[in-house]
């Protein structure tokens, strides 16, 4: 978890991520009006008055008119949803604003700047929390009601989108990409994003990003979904490329794989029940079933126990 926590981060430290999230994923008209090449990151340790720290956030500015708009970007690792996210939303946003404060980073109407938080949620199961706090707080007639907080937050859940045909995996988009990846089981739907993903990524300038998507993929996805693979041989790969070519290769082996773990299969079932009878040799049984003796050997060992 670790891994995926610091590669995640180091993906959404690259300006051309941010920039895809919020073209592609922040469906509101003001969208347009933000200056993306301003996209600048912002520090994430800043510490409140009573000395909590919050390091491991990603916060960007960039350029809304005459200001800047805050893009307040928690990433949340955990597998369950968690009911009270809009709360710590809320204690967030106010740790950001108490620093803004003393950085007097206001507007030139000497207002505060304008903070979208987006909660980046990849688990399997489906986001139910509310996503604003005031829907937490129970609502009581008389008056009382107006004094309840209301603070909304971005939700973007990675699995619901993925099954969203509005987001065509064709879609030049970092982000979709990413999301496609960490959830799709198929080896063969990785190979053709990760196609995608080098020849997006092809120029110099993007080779660091290039990079931490090369990370992700060989220290995290891959020995966390697919732990068959030699682990060896994924630490070996420097480039996306590299790695497409490895996936590629896996696929074309597939059919004379499976055709070869079938027949490993039938053998032993039919080794297993000639052991079962208990009078043939394992020799016999060895020439019959098109084991070794060594195999048979351990067979006979495992059913005796």
């Amino acid at each position: 978890m670790a891994d995926h926590d610091n590669s995640y981060k180091r993906l959404f430290s690259e300006p051309a991520m941010v920039r895809d999230l919020l073209t592609e994923f922040v469906q509101e008209e003001w969208v347009d009006q933000l200056d993306l090449d301003s996209l600048e990151k912002v520090s994430g340790s800043y510490v409140s008055d009573d000395l909590r720290d919050r390091e491991d956030d990603i916060i960007w500015r960039v350029r809304w008119g005459e200001g800047w708009l805050y893009v307040y970007l928690l990433i949340e690792f955990q597998r369950t949803v968690d009911r009270y996210m809009a709360v710590r939303v809320m204690a967030y946003e106010a740790l950001l604003y108490q620093d803004l404060i003393r950085q007097k980073a206001f507007t030139p109407a000497g207002k505060l700047p304008p903070v979208l938080p987006i909660v980046l949620y990849n688990g399997d199961q489906r986001w139910t929390a509310a996503q604003n706090v005031v829907d937490l707080v129970e609502p009581i007639p008389g008056g009382l009601s107006h004094y309840r907080p209301s603070l909304p937050y971005l939700l973007l859940d990675e699995a619901e989108i993925c099954q969203n045909e509005d987001h065509l995996e064709e879609t030049r988009n970092l982000v979709g990409a990413l999301f496609q990846l960490e959830h799709s089981q198929d080896l063969a739907q990785w190979e053709a994003v990760l196609k995608r993903l080098g020849e997006w990524l092809q120029a110099p300038e993007h080779d660091s990003l290039r990079r931490a998507f090369t990370v992700w993929v060989t220290r995290v996805l891959i020995p966390s979904r697919w732990p068959g693979f030699d682990p060896d041989e994924i630490s070996a790969l420097q480039d996306l490329q590299e790695v497409h070519a490895m996936l590629a290769e896996r696929i074309r082996e597939w059919p004379e794989r499976f055709k070869q773990e079938g027949e490993e299969r039938h053998a032993l079932e039919m080794a297993r029940r000639m052991l079962q009878h208990g009078d043939m040799s394992d020799e016999l049984i060895a020439e019959f079933s098109g084991l070794d003796v060594a195999r048979v050997v351990e067979l006979r060992r495992e059913m005796e126990r």
